[in-house]
């Protein structure tokens, strides 16, 4: 591609890479590789008010929200799914908190606030609590000599990061996904003895201690759809099932904590902390379906939505 082209159609990247690393690409190759890109998943929402499911009083659009773009999304069309469903967020959310009758906002009470504390300020302790101890307390109290070392939280990040880029990234096998639920479990007891140094003003470890739990979870999420869904869709391509399967389009992954206590219970480890269950979504509206000729969707619709 001729130098001139380049600067016109490909300016940002032209430059970024002139300022930033020094190579010039209309003269030289660059490095491409893949990154994270967007989240095809998110908290299940209801499609006309953006209400979580069993969240009473939250609701979610865009990235964080189980959107409108399906098993895929094209870079650049996010706007759809924010201007129509922040809207219908947005709305519902302020009727909702309008008609909540005076006195009746859901509370928290001082052990929640107490428990959720320790829990926050359990990091900063000489070192983290055995696997199954409760957590109260220890935010502030450093367990009796002869207890494991704590464990480094960028140490912890980086190995997650490793873990899922490996064994469920781009192309995903069953083998490997089971190896990473195992390493997940391992990280999970390990993360628990997450320990930082100094104070919780600007304290990044600390930031990535409690934000480890957070990426555990999803991490754990991700992991288990994947291995669940038998089939190669969109983003999510299966080595050892490639074909896109019918019979999956009409089923989402819902992913629930399996502790009701928020994850700050002990629990047993292999067995994680989500339950997987499968959610049958609505069939597409006969108006829509109409927008389009039947052989084009052969390939992505069920059989009931193709002919009833």
């Amino acid at each position: 591609m001729p130098a001139e082209v380049i600067r016109r159609r490909l300016p940002s990247m032209y430059h970024q890479f002139k300022e930033l690393a020094d190579v010039d690409i209309t003269a030289e190759a660059m490095e491409v590789g893949p990154t994270c890109h967007y989240v095809m998943g998110g908290i299940a929402v209801d499609s006309d008010t953006a209400a979580a499911r069993g969240v009473p009083g939250l609701y979610a659009a865009g990235e964080v929200a189980g959107g409108m773009h399906g098993s895929n999304r094209l870079g650049g069309n996010s706007l759809s799914d924010l201007l129509v469903f922040g809207r219908r967020a947005g709305l519902h959310a302020a009727q909702y908190a309008a008609g909540l009758p005076a006195g009746d906002r859901t509370g928290v009470d001082d052990i929640q606030v107490d428990t959720a504390a320790a829990e926050a300020l359990r990091p900063f302790s000489a070192e983290g609590p055995e696997p199954g101890a409760d957590s109260a307390g220890l935010g502030d109290v450093p367990r009796p000599p002869g207890g494991r070392p704590p464990e480094n939280p960028y140490t912890l990040h980086q190995e997650l990061q490793q873990t899922m880029n490996d064994l469920v990234g781009i192309i995903r096998r069953e083998g490997e996904m089971e190896q990473a639920l195992e390493k997940l479990a391992d990280l999970r007891v390990r993360a628990g003895r997450a320990g930082v140094e100094g104070h919780r003003q600007f304290n990044p470890g600390w930031h990535l201690a409690l934000d480890l739990r957070n990426m555990l979870l999803v991490s754990e999420c991700v992991a288990r759809a994947a291995l669940e869904r038998t089939e190669s869709r969109g983003g999510h391509t299966r080595e050892d099932h490639p074909a896109m399967d019918r019979a999956w389009r009409r089923i989402n992954l819902l992913c629930r904590l399996a502790d009701p206590t928020g994850g700050l219970a002990a629990m047993d480890p292999a067995r994680g902390q989500i339950d997987l269950t499968r959610d049958t979504t609505e069939p597409v509206r006969p108006d829509l379906l109409a927008l389009f000729e039947k052989e084009e969707l052969v390939k992505y619709l069920a059989e009931e939505e193709l002919y009833e």
